[in-house]
């Protein structure tokens, strides 16, 4: 039946949980299926791809009209698609969400979504350090704020929904996609995602969590191999920033995996997707599948025999909404559907669940304004307080690696005065600082025509611009370097006081880049000729007496063995956004104290992965393989301009119930001459588990900020929750026994540790268990 006018303001007095059963009740087939799929439109099929075989994923061949006339369910980055003036694209987004409405005899609006991993993913938005670089600050306030900022952004827009954060917990330092991770450990990467979850729904945008779930985890750190994870791993490592992120961030939409996990594709699986998400964990939100990833069941997995099985698959699984266009979802499912091969009363559950959360956002309602808000005056992606905040997350996020003794001083920070030279692939290369989603990387660089949007200083460029008289040699690029280019580096390189080479990566898709999606590696040794290149401008700084300072701006950690006893100093900065080349030079001259702790490790030698910190005793060094996987720097290491103590540990007590909690405690003093901020880590050691249990396991964290001589008390409160682990019986447990806490400042170092013993009975604990190590910073005197 058709709705008009009158009907329509009636509908809008009915309570939102009765319009959407009143839709589903007066929807035709077509009209449900069409709210289940996005359109993207703005997408080539030819050229560079910014998703996966975009190429050969052609979608819906209809015209606008035809595919708008029974509805729309998304829109698909009509900011992020190509270049497009932000008003401009506010006109047109408003065009088309008038013509979805007046198309379809409900009037339903479209959801739009777009990509904000590294800051909107549009032109002239803010480029924001890449994840990677937030796990580095171990500061959730301040990702939070920034997740706020960028979701005011897109709300201006018109934009309702945005595809970040990544959860997914590295495994394989090879992996392309690293830089848009925040770590290798789950309660970094769940607390730090949780707090950015936080801020992008604090202003009303349906946060996405991707990719559920084991992606990260793929064989040999290839995009898109098979995972094979047994189900202890998964539930231990992989889902528990998931679990963190939907029960105190309050996401409302999951993106599922690409990857198949022990042969089953995450897009087909629903004792994941229904099962687990919904059944176990009270997930009411959507599920959207990741970029054609429906239709891969079919094209790449082999589970389906064509888009109609693949869409049947899919949908019975769990997922709601293909993405990010029409392929299997639209008439081959409602072939399937009208052949039997499909309930329509599965379709209903998809669309209560996509309809409520449009009601949610307001896209039922029938004060609906179609004009994005920022029409209403001029527009600015890029103020500068973004800016601000661009600049203090990039700053914390820099990681001091080493800080050699020079001329009896450290090498850090930089003296006020002497010859400067700044050398390497990247020295005067913005894109140095820009990850893949950043607009510029992930989509600009398809349109070399068109100048970047934003500003995005070289280190080379900020350096010249403060110290005036700098030597430059840009030496090659990331993955290629001529002897002559390399001779000029090591000739500028022997004529100053101090050298700054910087090394790294650039970051692209799909093979145009260094890292990235789609651009794994096949070692951890620094790309192309750029080990070969620094070794020998290191040779030509120690012949010559010239302070060397490496500097690596990438998207990955890589194996720096080979010269850390060489560099005078080495910083290692993940994709620090916009502001980076300002922040890396108030932090090595010491305008900025670094602060930054390693979110992954950074390897000794190129070989030897897979491996990450979080691993058992025998994935350590051992008397039993000649093999030592030990990283030259562990997760958590970073140095600081001043010095810290820890001192007057305490524990409440030596043992406890496995249902009670013991608080540790410990004073950090700022010993040194220069305010400073330690990063206090806390882990835990399970010496005799049921199963195999890791060596150490972060548990819990606090950033504490000290002027010269300053004091202050971090105290942990440890559930005994957070000591549980999938058992024997494939349930997660809390077990008796003991259990050792080690106050540190990174994985590898200790400050003190305590015995707990655990007594009681074994305990089973699920998703309403205790999962946060809450802190507390008190200041003395």
């Amino acid at each position: 039946m058709s709705t008009g006018a009158a009907d329509q303001q009636a509908l809008a007095r009915v309570p939102a949980s009765d319009l959407v059963q009143h839709l589903i009740r007066e929807m035709t087939l077509e009209e449900k299926l069409a709210q289940l799929v996005g359109v993207w439109v703005n997408a080539s099929t030819d050229g560079d791809s910014v998703a996966p075989l975009q190429s050969q994923m052609a979608g819906d061949t209809r015209s606008w009209d035809d595919i708008i006339a029974d509805g729309l369910g998304q829109i698909t980055r009509m900011y992020g698609t190509v270049p497009v003036e932000p008003a401009e694209g506010a006109r047109r987004l408003a065009a088309a969400q008038e013509q979805i409405m007046a198309a379809s005899r409900f009037g339903i609006p479209a959801q739009v979504h777009e990509e904000c991993l590294a800051g909107l993913a549009a032109w002239k938005a803010t480029a924001f350090p890449v994840p990677l670089a937030w796990g580095a600050t171990f500061n959730p306030q301040l990702v939070q704020e920034m997740a706020a900022r960028i979701g005011t952004s897109m709300r201006s827009l018109g934009v309702h929904q945005g595809l970040a954060p990544v959860l997914d917990v590295v495994r394989d330092l090879r992996w392309g996609r690293v830089e848009e991770t925040i770590g290798e450990d789950p309660y970094l990467v769940g607390t730090v995602a949780t707090a950015y979850v936080q801020g992008l729904e604090s202003t009303g945008i349906v946060a996405t969590l991707k990719h559920f779930v084991g992606y990260s985890a793929s064989q040999a750190g290839r995009n898109h191999a098979p995972v094979s994870m047994g189900p202890r791993e998964l539930a231990d490592v992989m889902l528990p920033p998931f679990e963190m992120a939907l029960r105190h961030g309050g996401a409302r939409s999951v993106m599922h995996a690409y990857t198949d996990v022990d042969g089953v594709p995450a897009a087909a699986n629903r004792a994941l997707l229904t099962g687990l998400l919904r059944e176990d964990w009270g997930f009411a939100g959507t599920v959207v599948a990741d970029y054609f990833g429906v239709a891969f069941l079919d094209v790449t997995h082999g589970v389906a025999a064509d888009s109609g099985d693949a869409a049947v698959l899919a949908l019975s699984a769990g997922v709601d909404v293909e993405l990010p266009t029409v392929n299997c979802f639209g008439e081959p499912l409602l072939r399937r559907i009208h052949e039997g091969g499909l309930d329509e009363s599965v379709v209903d559950e998809a669309l209560r669940r996509v309809l409520t959360q449009k009601a949610q956002v307001g896209l039922l309602s029938a004060d609906f304004s179609a004009v994005p808000p920022a029409l209403s005056g001029p527009i600015d992606l890029d103020p500068w307080d973004n800016r601000a905040l661009a600049r203090e997350l990039a700053a914390q996020s820099l990681v001091l690696l080493s800080n050699r003794t020079f001329d009896g001083t450290p090498s850090l920070p930089l003296p006020a005065s002497g010859s400067l030279a700044v050398v390497g692939p990247l020295a005067d290369d913005p894109f140095a600082m820009l990850g893949c989603y950043s607009f510029d990387a992930h989509v600009g660089a398809s349109h070399p025509d068109v100048p970047m949007g934003i500003s995005v200083p070289s280190v080379a460029a900020v350096a010249a611009q403060r110290f005036g008289s700098v030597a430059t040699s840009v030496t090659g690029n990331c993955e290629s370097a001529t002897e002559e280019q390399i001779a000029e580096a090591c000739q500028v390189a022997s004529a100053v006081e101090t050298c700054v080479v910087v090394v790294g990566d650039n970051a692209g898709l799909f093979g145009r880049g260094t890292s990235g999606e789609g651009n794994d590696a096949a070692d951890l040794r620094l790309p192309g000729d750029q080990h070969r290149m620094l070794d020998r401008v290191l040779k030509a700084c120690a012949d010559s007496g010239t302070r060397a300072v490496v500097v690596v701006l990438s998207g990955r950690p890589y194996a720096l063995g080979d010269f850390v006893d060489r560099a005078d100093a080495i910083v290692q900065g993940f994709f620090p956004g916009e502001e980076g080349g300002e922040a890396l030079w108030d932090v090595l001259t010491g305008v900025v104290n670094p602060s930054g702790k390693l979110p992954v490790s950074v390897p000794r030698t190129s070989g030897g992965q897979p491996g990450t910190y979080l691993h058992s005793k025998l994935a350590g060094p051992s008397g039993v393989s000649a093999l030592d996987p030990s990283p030259l720097f562990g997760f958590g290491h970073g140095l600081s301009y001043t010095t810290f103590d820890l001192s007057d540990h305490q524990c409440s007590t030596p043992t406890m119930s496995t249902s009670d909690s013991v608080t540790v405690t410990c004073t950090v003093t700022n010993t040194g001459s220069r305010s400073g901020a330690e990063i206090v880590q806390l882990y835990l050691e399970d010496p005799v588990g049921e199963v195999v249990r890791p060596v150490r396991e972060l548990i819990g964290y606090a950033r504490v900020e000290l002027e010269a001589g300053a004091s202050a008390v971090v105290d942990f409160v440890v559930h005994t929750d957070r000591t549980s682990f999938t058992g024997l019986d494939l349930q997660r447990v809390v077990t008796p026994g003991l259990v050792k806490l080690h106050v540190c400042t990174s994985s590898a170092s200790d400050a003190a540790s305590h015995e707990v013993i655990l007594h009681g009975p074994r305990r089973v604990v699920g998703f309403e268990r205790e999962m946060l190590t809450p802190v507390e910073v008190r200041g003395l005197g």
